[in-house]
């Protein structure tokens, strides 16, 4: 994650792959997917998307997946996502005011209302 916020997405992407063949956790493949978005992978990124959430035997945090539609600039599909993860008590939303991949929601009234929600 901190090659990803270097702007290093060539060996951020080398090190989740390496993540994912070890570890197969749907989160890392929710890092992978932003770190292809961040790079202009879009194209391969909406594959590993698709592949996120569809049918799994490993659970994926909501989280995860709004992440990925904040790299696609999809604002409210991201919202739409951190709502059920909000439902669904998603412990990644502890990361909600210090994660910098959601900078770009921060300024948008639902991210405030999202915060008030949680508490």
């Amino acid at each position: 994650m901190s090659y990803e916020q270097k702007g290093m997405y060539e060996e951020a992407i080398t090190e989740f792959q390496n993540a994912r063949s070890s570890d197969g956790n749907p989160a890392i493949l929710a890092l992978l997917d932003m770190s292809m978005l961040c790079r202009g992978t879009e194209a391969r990124s909406k594959r590993l998307s698709k592949q996120l959430k569809g049918p799994s035997e490993r659970y994926v945090a909501p989280y995860h997946i709004a992440i990925i539609y904040v790299g696609l600039q999809k604002k409210d599909e991201a919202f739409e996502w951190l709502k059920e993860a909000y439902q669904g008590r998603d412990e990644w939303l502890l990361y909600l005011k210090i994660d910098p991949r959601l900078d770009s929601l921060r300024s948008d009234p639902r991210f405030e209302g999202l915060l008030r929600q949680i508490g």
